[in-house]
């Protein structure tokens, strides 16, 4: 594992004397951040070649980053928050890896050297995510955002309020329709669904409103579980 890696670089250099340099006021920064950063970014770079890559004590310059920040994948490294405690000797400290996938916090890992424990969590897609799709209107965005979140298992079905219930009961993860349908079409099935705990809206994450006089439900409909609603509304809005 990657932090305990750092983690116990952190360690080696904890027991010794070490130098203490400013990289601004109040802003200290001492070898273990420097190694332990080198060291995670070495290891992420060999087992992520094609993802981005953005650390504390190496931050390219702007224009770099903007272009960094940008690619579906990218890292997020502090090697050592907390180098005031660090510097303390209070134990205090942790070494922190995030990664974003499509700009969304996906996957984090949080260790504390001194005590040895160790956090980690993913949001977003589950790794066996289930899409339903209409059985007689394709749409084009439902391809986009399966391909996009690495879906693999689709449910075919009719019916707006069946594909909206298998999300409300979990059988599903996710429902997206591309094309227009009417007010009766969504309110049982959104109130069903957000009942149970998911999300319901336009394809652009607007609420439908059930007060105007346009009863025609524009532009499409995601239909999703809490957890995987913010990653699908951003593959579906994606060129």
């Amino acid at each position: 594992m990657i932090g305990r890696a750092a983690a116990r670089l952190v360690m080696e250099i904890y027991a010794g004397p070490f130098q203490v340099d400013l990289k601004g006021p109040n802003d200290p920064v001492t070898r273990a951040d420097r190694e332990a950063n080198a060291l995670i970014c070495r290891m992420l770079e060999e087992r992520f070649p094609d993802a981005a890559l953005i650390a504390e004590e190496s931050v390219p310059g702007p224009t770099e980053v903007a272009a960094l920040v940008g690619r579906e994948r990218v890292f997020f490294v502090d090697p050592l928050d907390g180098t005031r405690e660090f510097v303390d000797k209070n134990g205090e400290f942790a070494v922190m890896i995030g990664m974003c996938v499509s700009g969304r916090p996906t996957l984090g890992v949080v260790v504390a050297p001194v005590t040895g424990d160790a956090f980690a969590g993913r949001a977003g897609p589950a790794p066996i995510a289930t899409l339903a799709v209409s059985r007689s209107h394709r749409p084009q965005v439902a391809d986009r955002v399966r391909d996009r979140l690495g879906i693999t298992r689709e449910l075919q079905l009719g019916s707006v309020g069946l594909k909206a219930a298998r999300v409300a009961t979990g059988e599903v993860d996710l429902y997206v329709h591309g094309g227009g349908c009417k007010r009766w079409d969504t309110c049982g099935p959104e109130a069903i669904l957000v009942a149970a705990g998911g999300r319901f809206t336009g394809l652009g994450g607007a609420s439908i409103d059930y007060t105007s006089p346009d009863l025609v439900v524009r532009g499409g409909l995601i239909a999703s579980s809490v957890g995987l609603y913010d990653a699908a509304l951003a593959a579906a809005r994606a060129p």
